[in-house]
């Protein structure tokens, strides 16, 4: 999970699971669009900046000019002019992708898969240097931090300076409540979650709006939030790592759709990147992934509602990240913890739910949950799965993350092909971010 007060950023295992309502899909909850008064359909800046993009490559690949008259000699003409057929958006797309990772080496391409923690209260010159000299994907805002939006708005300038034409992520938790990352001048002081939910739909749309707002005035691209997990009705003390601290939308899917769907509008509108979070569902288990180990969720099953709102909500089209769990669930997939599950990640999320954008993981770095493995096979096994970043908060871990990716994609050519895919998923992500040239 991520960054509850005093911890080292994301959710640990730990324990048994709350008691579980009646199973019940959600495939037809309204999302966008829906019925819910006050809701908005907005095209995420950073998408029209990229079919900006993208038009400006047809008009170029087309020449950009008139067709040419005959000359006298050239003989008769036909009537119509010839028209060439437009390039194919989504080639020209690949075609780009090839272009900048022709001008990487391998283990440039391979930082792409990571996102690292840097100090919140001080992040300038570790963010500096990992950007500058590993090149990493992303770095992450660890702690908390009073500054204000235009000091870090200078600090995320200088990063963005460093490498222009392939900026890395700047990611943050920002829900409300007990894990707000920021809370300097020019950021609003968040209610939790739980309280968002209950809002009127055109004052949540304003909250979401807002942070948004706050987010990209700083400089920030990813926000790890909105919290997805549904945390039935009198389990709250219960489950320790959401409802204990009043991170969800609701009680029921219904609540939490609509609820999580006005964040991501917010986010979108002003071009920061949100994350759904904790797939498939944190809202039944005991224990905390940050600081238990072996937490267990005996009760959701691949058509439980719970995971069903992550399919409504990933689809968005806010393009938003999803986060794994890395608690194991007994009834999907009970011999790995969901991050290291191939049954949950491509199976179920890819597989069943058609999710292909960013899977990034949950804390792989300082959480309990996976202290028993080797830190490079964390991320061996989180690709393998089938995800695309991995999220460290402690970054004395990455040299032997990286080592251990290139060494197994040298000896495993399937691993390899895994590798390379999710190097390309997360170059795509952002050219979606504006964060490609």
């Amino acid at each position: 999970m991520l960054c509850l007060p005093g911890w080292a950023e994301h959710d640990t295992p730990g324990g048994v699971t709350a008691t579980a309502p009646s199973a019940r899909r959600v495939d037809a909850v309204p999302f966008r669009g829906g019925t819910a008064p006050g809701r908005r359909v907005l095209l995420p800046r950073r998408l029209a900046a990229a079919l900006t993009v993208l038009l400006l490559l047809v008009l170029a690949a087309c020449g950009g000019s008139e067709p040419r008259s005959a000359s006298p000699s050239s003989g008769p003409t036909s009537s119509s002019p010839t028209t060439s057929a437009a390039p194919d958006p989504a080639a020209l797309l690949e075609a780009q992708l090839d272009a900048v990772l022709a001008g990487m080496d391998r283990r440039r391409q391979v930082a792409q898969l990571f996102v690292v923690g840097v100090p919140a209260a001080d992040p300038s010159d570790a963010g500096t240097a990992f950007i500058r000299d590993t090149g990493v994907g992303g770095v992450f805002l660890r702690g908390r931090s009073a500054a204000a939006a235009t000091d870090l708005a200078a600090v995320t300038a200088a990063w963005a300076a460093l490498t222009p034409g392939l900026r890395a992520w700047v990611a943050v938790d920002q829900e409300g409540g007990a894990v707000q990352t920021l809370s300097g001048p020019g950021f609003a002081d968040l209610p939790p979650a739980v309280e968002q939910g209950a809002l009127p739909p055109d004052q949540l749309a304003q909250l979401g709006d807002g942070l948004g707002a706050s987010l990209a005035a700083a400089g920030i691209t990813l926000d790890l939030a909105p919290v997805a997990d549904v945390v039935p009705a009198g389990s709250e003390r219960r489950n320790e790592p959401i409802g204990a601290f009043g991170r969800q939308y609701g009680a029921t899917a219904a609540a939490v759709v609509p609820a999580a769907g006005a964040v991501l509008d917010g986010l979108a509108a002003h071009g920061v990147t949100a994350t759904v979070k904790h797939f498939p569902g944190l809202g039944r288990v005991v224990g905390n992934t940050d600081d238990s180990a072996g937490v267990v969720d005996t009760v959701t099953t691949r058509d439980d509602e719970q995971v069903a709102v992550f399919g409504t909500l990933a689809a968005s089209p806010a393009a938003p990240f999803v986060m794994t769990s890395s608690a194991t669930y007994a009834l999907i997939d009970p011999d790995a913890p969901a991050a290291f599950s191939p049954v949950v990640v491509t199976d179920l999320l890819r597989g069943e739910l058609g999710f292909a954008g960013v899977v990034i993981s949950d804390d792989l770095g300082a959480a309990r949950a996976v202290q028993d493995i080797p830190p490079g096979e964390r991320a061996v096994r989180f690709l393998a799965a089938g995800g695309t970043l991995v999220l460290t908060v402690t970054p004395a871990v990455l040299p032997a993350m990286m080592d251990a990716v290139l060494a197994r994609a040298d000896a495993d050519p399937a691993f390899a092909a895994q590798v390379d895919a999710a190097v390309r998923t997360a170059l795509r992500a952002k050219v979606t971010g504006g964060l490609l040239a």
